[in-house]
């Protein structure tokens, strides 16, 4: 028997506004075929002259031993019984591909609607249907590569951790309980964590860190913590910020490890540069005394070779002073022990005075400055001419005899920019990420023979960011560099 006609107004109204559906019966337990979209019989590789009239079970059998929740025969006889729509969000149906005859794992979701008549009975059900196939398998693929990835943590013994920014839910791993000096089950809180973070550290370097994520979307800081037990430790934690369809925030997800034996060693390498940089301090002191007593002694006699070894090792003395003031930074500064000395002073003032003084050993370069503006600044005078000596001799060591170096400084969006414009040999793309740390040296044969540890630019780094300022190179090989820095002026002018 032919299945009954539907009107043309039906008909369309259906399988306009539902691609991907198959129209049945609610002849329990047949479900005759009466119609199916372009769509379902794509998706599903059939013909209309295969399926329509037959029995959906017929046409499509599926395993009877299925969920109820997932079994579409019971699925079907619900919805003619209940007169609800039932939602079925994932099942497994394969499919028969008809170029190479073999079936195909196919995952669906599928939406069953009643269709009833006059006297509310219902006489079809709308099954729509939505291959899902590359959803789940993303989803698979995704949990594959998250267990890869928690694998790879407890290899690296990095702890993991996830905080929901709606409702600040917090989750970690075994191992970040650990890191806390916690047992490996134990049950670790986000008000746990917190409370464990050094007091100092929690407000100067996590909460701005907080704040900042939210903007960039990334974070890393490192921080000290205090155990259950009283033992003081470090921990490096880095992360990201997982945002919504509309860019808002909602997850915040990070992997934390315990660094405590590398501060440990780096504070004692700091305490012997320490050491060893007062001891040599003494001793320079009282040969430079001497110097400039033989200086005076025998300047008079106008001997040319003694003048000039007098001077060479004035100049020598000098190199070593200041490098070991450098050492004696370095170890103050992880510490936090290397303290500013704010006041308001001139900076076009202390820059003339650093070319000056750089000037009584500089020969070869030509070093011009022409100040604008009066601008006054509120900063650690002493610090910010060691970061302009640094760029100076910087800019000298590594530009041809004769080149020309330029200082600029101006005020520009509320703050104090100052550069030092070099002719020199330039800097690689890939070295100038990294000019700012700690010993980093570029390692090239125009460079090989000029001396330097590499922790000058590192202490003018760390001297620009406490004072909330940027610095910052802009270079190409061969073509010189721009050595800047920018601090703030809102609380000066």
């Amino acid at each position: 028997m032919s299945p009954e006609p539907l009107s043309d107004d039906i008909f369309r109204t259906i399988f306009e506004k539902s691609p991907g559906s198959l129209l049945v019966k609610g002849d329990v337990p047949r479900f005759t075929i009466v119609a199916a979209s372009d769509s379902y019989l794509e998706i599903t590789s059939s013909t209309r002259e295969d399926i329509l009239g037959k029995g959906f079970f017929e046409a499509f059998p599926e395993d009877e031993t299925l969920d109820d929740d997932i079994n579409a025969r019971k699925v079907f006889a619900r919805v003619v019984e209940t007169g609800l729509t039932i939602d079925v969000p994932t099942y497994r149906f394969d499919i028969l591909n008809p170029l190479t005859k073999n079936y195909e794992i196919r995952y669906w979701s599928c939406c069953n609607t009643p269709i009833a008549e006059k006297d509310n009975k219902v006489a079809y059900i709308l099954n729509t249907v939505i291959d899902i196939t590359g959803e789940v398998r993303a989803k698979e693929a995704a949990i594959e590569n998250q267990d890869r990835l928690r694998l790879a943590a407890d290899a690296a013994a990095l702890g993991t951790w996830e905080l929901n920014l709606r409702d600040q839910s917090f989750s970690c791993s075994p191992r970040l309980a650990e890191i806390f000096g916690h047992e490996h089950d134990a049950s670790v809180s986000l008000l746990d964590v917190r409370a464990q973070v050094n007091a100092e550290d929690m407000q100067n370097i996590v909460v701005k860190a907080y704040y900042e994520a939210l903007t960039t979307g990334k974070y890393l800081y490192e921080v000290r913590i205090k155990w259950p037990d009283g033992s003081p430790h470090w921990v490096k934690v880095q992360g990201v910020v997982v945002n919504d369809e509309k860019k808002q925030p909602v997850m915040m997800l990070g992997t934390i490890l315990d660094i405590t034996e590398t501060k440990r060693d780096e504070i004692r390498k700091n305490d012997f540069i320490a050491m060893a940089s007062h001891e040599l301090k003494t001793p320079l002191t009282s040969l430079k005394a001497y110097i400039q007593l033989l200086a005076k002694k025998l300047g008079p006699a106008n001997d040319s070779f003694v003048n000039n070894a007098l001077s060479v090792s004035n100049l020598q003395i000098n190199r070593m002073t200041d490098l070991i003031h450098g050492f004696l930074d370095l170890s103050k500064i992880d510490p936090g022990k290397l303290k500013l000395k704010m006041q308001d002073f001139e900076i076009n003032k202390l820059i003339s005075e650093t070319i000056a003084e750089v000037n009584v050993i500089n020969t070869n370069h030509t070093i011009t400055f022409d100040p604008q503006d009066n601008i006054s600044v509120m900063a650690d005078r002493e610090k910010i001419g060691q970061v302009l000596s640094n760029f100076l001799s910087n800019a000298i060591k590594y530009s041809d005899r004769g080149s020309k170096i330029i200082v600029t400084s101006k005020k520009a969006n509320g703050n104090l920019e100052v550069a030092v414009i070099d002719e020199g040999i330039g800097i690689k793309a890939r070295d100038q990420a990294k000019l700012f740390q700690r010993f980093y040296r570029v390692e090239n044969e125009r460079m090989k023979n000029i001396s330097g540890f590499g922790i000058g630019l590192y202490l003018a780094s760390e001297i620009i960011q406490r004072h909330k300022g940027k610095i910052g190179v802009v270079s190409a090989e061969d073509k010189g560099s721009t050595f800047y820095f920018s601090l703030p002026l809102s609380m000066n002018n």
